[in-house]
This record gives structure tokens, sequence and C-alpha cells, in this order.
């Protein structure tokens, strides 16, 4: 998604008269698009303003993404204080929503192309601060994905990558704001075919979500001619059966699923503010695996979560073993500014943290 941002970026300021520069030391403008999903990406950002503000001549730095983001919405306002007493030497910090949607992507890569479906998320992780930084979620209209990805086509792309915080909640203000092209009368919806549909429901931990027409959606893109469909990322709490389903008729959309798990503890995944269970994610791929030929799973999971003890750790470790994942994005817990878990002892030592992420590493990406 920072990516894509990127890309739009450079569409917004190449329609305002600026083109690329050569290098850091012939620039007039430094644009930085950020992250701050872990401390780390923070810790670039200062380091990164400090080297081009000793440039002669200094060109102008602007500052962008969800670290901007992040300080605008962290509630106690403490946050954005922080942040310019670090970076007096930016002369900008742009909300990334100002770039818009109305100029087109400058894409490097002429075969695969990136299509932010939504940006933002409303589940509330206690250790995630995209809510801050992206805000709540907000959809693209159908008619605005559909006319991009018919575009791409045209131009010759033969690979496209749908991306949202939470691609399988698409739609759901769309739906409740009806808004767009949208109507709704007894729980049914008119998408832009004028074809009626209802929206799909989801239950996790025993109750209905959230209503989604992201399995409609894909669907209709998967139509289009090309030759591979990706998505990312999706929560397992909001994996319809729906879904499953477009993607078992449609072999142009790709078998490796991205499908966060975050641990395989039941406690830690309750006071991570998770809405699933081990045993709900396990079903979860088997029913995949049952509908689906050939699908491999990826995942993302954090080692060292306030209070996660050894035998917590190890029920993450065997669900591991179960599912057999391609490829495990690995991170150690560090606090963020603004969440609920920054308030939690953060009490695992981070030499635990790192012998619990090489158990992990070794066990899937280094088989």
């Amino acid at each position: 998604m920072n990516y894509a941002d990127s890309e739009r970026l450079a569409g917004y300021y190449e329609a305002r008269g600026f083109s690329l520069a050569r290098s850091e030391k012939e620039t007039d403008l430094v644009i930085i698009n950020t992250c701050m999903v872990k401390q780390a990406a923070e810790d670039r950002l200062y380091s990164m303003v400090h080297n081009l503000a000793k440039l002669n001549p200094r060109p102008k730095i602007i500052v962008t993404g969800c670290f901007v983001g992040a300080s605008n919405r962290e509630p106690s306002g403490q946050m954005k204080k922080y942040i310019k007493n670090r970076l007096p030497k930016v002369d900008e910090f742009l909300s990334i929503e100002e770039a818009g949607w109305e100029n087109l992507p400058i894409r490097k890569d002429s075969k695969t192309a990136l299509i932010p479906i939504s940006n933002g998320c409303n589940n509330m992780c206690s250790y995630c601060i995209v809510p801050f930084g992206r805000g709540r979620e907000v959809s693209r209209s159908f008619e605005e994905i559909l006319k991009e990805a018919e575009d791409l086509i045209a131009s010759g792309y033969n690979e496209i990558t749908l991306l949202g915080q939470n691609v399988n909640s698409y739609g759901a203000d769309l739906i409740s704001a009806g808004r767009n092209s949208y109507s709704c009368s007894d729980q049914q919806y008119e998408l832009p075919d004028s074809k009626i549909v209802k929206p799909v429901m989801v239950k996790s931990l025993g109750r209905a979500r959230i209503p989604t027409l992201f399995p409609y959606l894909l669907e209709e893109i998967a139509k289009m001619n090309f030759s591979k469909i990706n998505f990312m990322s999706s929560n397992p709490w909001d994996f319809s059966d729906e879904l499953i389903e477009v993607m078992a008729k449609n072999k142009n959309i790709n078998r490796t699923i991205h499908l966060p798990v975050q641990s395989g503890d039941d406690e830690i995944l309750k006071k991570m503010n998770r809405n699933h269970t081990r045993e709900d994610y396990l079903n979860l791929i088997k029913k995949i695996k049952n509908k689906i030929s050939e699908v491999e799973f990826t995942t993302d999971t954090i080692v060292g979560f306030p209070g996660e003890t050894e035998e917590q750790f190890n029920n993450t470790v065997n669900l591991y073993k179960e599912v057999g994942f391609n490829i495990a994005f690995i991170s150690s817990y560090s606090p963020r500014p603004g969440t609920v878990a920054e308030k939690m002892e953060d009490n695992v030592k981070l030499s635990e943290k790192k012998r619990r992420f090489h158990i992990l590493d070794d066990l899937i990406n280094k088989k």
C-alpha cells in the first residue's frame, strides 16, 4: 500500500509541474512516504531527515504517509508535538489524503499494477497504529475500480494486485452510507451493472460483523483478461464462503493467500483484540484447502506480545507446523503510541523476542 501511495504521490506532483530528479543531491524537493507499523521504520525517518538537512543546497523536505496520519489522529496530541520537536528540519507534513485519486499514478512496472480499493481500517487491534495512520476505512467506488482495471488491460498490463488494509470488508461503508451508485432496499443492493445482490455477511466469534461487496468486486475483475489477480490483506474473520467460491471458480486469482494470524494462542489473540480464535483460523485454512487446489498461505505474526509466555509462544509454533505457511512475516513486538497495548507492560525481554523470532523464521523462511 505504501508503494501504491508513492506512485500516486508521484502523479500528484507531476501534475503540479515537477519531474523526477536523478539523485537526492540534485533535487529541489524530497518527499518521504513513511510507515509507522514498527519502531525501526520511525527511526529510519529521523536518520534520513537528518542526512538530507546536511545537503548543500538543502532541498525542501516533505514528510507524508502513515507517520503524519498517526500524528494527526493520535488522541492526546502528544505525538504531533513530539514529531515536530524531533523533526525541526521538515518543511511540510503532508496528509496522504491530499494526493486524492484524481491524478494517475506513475507506475514503473509495465506488467504488474497495484490498485488500492480501500484505505484505512476499522479493526482496532490493540497493538496496531494503522487506524491512526490511515483513519477509518473508506472504499473507492465500484465504477472507479473497474474503470482503472479496464484501463490497465488496454495499456497491456496482465497482472494486478487489489490493495486494502482489509480487502474483505470492501464496500461496507458504501452500503451503510447509501452513496455513489449503490441503492438499498430490503437488504438488496444495486451494483454498477444494475445487478441486484445481497451483501455478504460474515460471522466471527458468534456474531455477524459487516456487510461486504468484495466477492462481487473480485468476481467482476476476474472476468477481465488478467493472467493473475492478487489481493491483500485479508483478515481471517472476514474471509467468507462466497469469497472462497469466487476464488475456486476463477483460475486467474492467485492461489497464494496472505492471511495474518498474529498468534496461535487464544488468550494472546484476545489481548490483541483479534476477532478470531486459533480454532477459527485452523478451520478456515481447512475450508479453503478443501475448496481450492494448490493453495498456499503466507502470514504475519507478532512475537513477544506483552505477557506472552513460553507455552503461549509454543502454541504459535504448533500452529505454524500444522498450517505449513509458505512465507511468514514475523515481527518482534514494539509499543506504538496511542494504541491500547502501549499501556500494557512490555515484559518480554528483547533477547527472548529475538529467540522466538528466529524459531519461527527458521521453521518457515529458512526451511
